[in-house]
């Protein structure tokens, strides 16, 4: 079992940077591929980033490569997602996961999410 909480949404302005957290419970967060996610007012759940076990891996939606960079901490069970450029359209609701399978899924744990609003 996994428990992950997000931090570090907010409302900036476009062109902004926001740097979200994900803290996992439990000693096995290192066995886990992660993942990013965001969903936006009546739009389904896009994929954003998947990070490899080791970080040494990332796979990143064609929308954000270039301007988001995710990275962990094993060692702080964290995972990290540095958002720069924000445009308006990056506004969504921000949630990561955790798959033990592989970074297409599919993931077996959720977070609560956190909003992110970029402004115009």
């Amino acid at each position: 079992q996994v428990h992950l909480v997000e931090s570090g949404g907010g409302t900036v302005q476009a062109g902004g940077s926001l740097r979200l957290s994900c803290a996992a419970s439990g000693r096995t967060f290192s066995r886990y591929i992660m993942g990013w996610f965001r969903q936006a007012p009546g739009k389904e759940r896009e994929f954003v980033v998947g990070i490899s076990w080791n970080g040494e891996n990332t796979y990143y939606a064609d929308s954000v490569k270039g301007r988001f960079t995710s990275s962990r901490d094993n060692a702080k069970n964290t995972v990290y997602l540095q958002m720069n450029s924000l445009k308006p359209e990056d506004t969504a609701l921000y949630y990561c996961a955790a798959s033990g399978t592989s970074a297409m899924g599919p993931y077996d744990y959720w977070g609560q999410g956190t909003q992110v609003t970029v402004s115009s």
